[in-house]
């Protein structure tokens, strides 16, 4: 687990200084148009990130002291409240993990549509540490991109491999299907010499 040593004087501890004087509407209304989280849960999770020691988040601290934290959340909250925003970050994390995962593997993507899409979403991710001053490693940073497009890559390719699998299943047993009806008439050999005696 990576510990932080930010100081408990909230007066020195300088992230979101880039959004200073913005509004809380404002920050929401930029984050909505690029994410799916609030303004809320972005500046929790980053304070939940920041704040962690040995035994989890300090949410009390957080929680009590989150105007002077923030510059655009204007109330104190609760524990509870603190940790119900953190939970929502990671619901809506996952869900967006899973649409971007099914959207690889469906096969309407190609894998060079992925790339685009994972390099789109980098740069809106990159964006948003840098308004909220959050520095990271450059190597850390294209680690983590090179080891997400690969897993994509790979996700996209095994997905199209599967999906023609199916489809050569699906003719085959199309095929199974006719030629067992062709084999079975409705009537049977003894009928059939029934009909063509009794025609004569």
């Amino acid at each position: 687990m990576v510990m932080h040593s930010y100081s408990h004087d909230p007066t020195k501890y300088h992230k979101f200084v880039k959004v200073d004087g913005a509004q809380y509407d404002q920050v929401n209304r930029f984050l909505r148009k690029r994410t799916f989280i609030t303004a809320r849960e972005w500046a929790i999770s980053r304070l939940c990130a920041d704040f962690q020691t040995s035994s989890g988040a300090e949410m009390t601290y957080i929680g009590k002291n989150l105007p002077q934290l923030v510059p655009f959340m204007t109330d104190t909250y609760s524990p509870q409240a603190v940790n119900q925003a953190r939970v929502s970050f990671k619901k809506k994390v996952s869900k967006a993990g899973a649409t971007f995962l099914y959207g690889a593997m469906c096969g309407f993507y190609t894998p060079s549509e992925l790339d685009d899409l994972l390099f789109e979403a980098s740069e809106v991710a990159r964006f948003l540490l840098e308004i909220e001053s959050t520095d990271i490693d450059i190597d850390a940073e294209l680690e983590v991109e090179d080891r997400v497009t690969d897993i994509m890559r790979q996700v996209a390719e095994a997905s199209a491999r599967l999906l023609k699998e199916r489809e050569i299943q699906r003719e085959e047993k199309e095929m199974s299907k006719k030629s067992s009806e062709l084999k079975s008439p409705d009537f049977d050999v003894e009928e059939s010499q029934d009909i063509m005696q009794h025609e004569e």
